[in-house]
């Protein structure tokens, strides 16, 4: 086998290698020619238009929604500090009710002649006597 003819071999089978690639191009050419890639974009349209109205409706939910969440979270800060106000009235009551009792019986000891330390260490002890 002379190298001619080798490469007379060679050049034939890469024809033939290209003929059978262009037929099967032209064959998806005639395809997408007679209507595949209209149905491609006609689907394409359909899912646009279902999109944009999914979009639509999104808006509209969250635009309504989200509003009426700020709504209810701002009147639900109004009663946290409306609770906090009444929280830190009642710890005042508390603290001038406790600071009563323990006057009134700081006083109540004094009348009695007891030092109110010596009253409350040594009341067993007057009990038991």
């Amino acid at each position: 086998m002379s190298i001619a003819l080798l490469a007379n071999v060679l050049t034939i089978i890469l024809c033939m290698a290209v003929l059978v690639q262009s037929v099967r191009m032209m064959k998806s050419l005639r395809t997408v020619k007679d209507g595949a890639l209209t149905q491609v974009v006609e689907a394409l349209q359909v899912a646009t238009v279902q999109a944009r109205a999914v979009l639509s409706d999104m808006k509209h939910t969250l635009g309504t929604d989200c509003a009426r969440h700020a709504q209810l979270v701002e009147r639900a800060r109004e009663l946290r500090d409306e609770l906090s106000l009444m929280t830190g009235i009642a710890d005042a009551a508390a603290e001038r009710i406790v600071n009563a009792v323990g006057m009134a019986n700081a006083q109540r000891d004094e009348e009695a002649g007891e030092p109110a330390a010596v009253a409350e260490g040594d009341a067993p002890l007057a009990e038991a006597a």
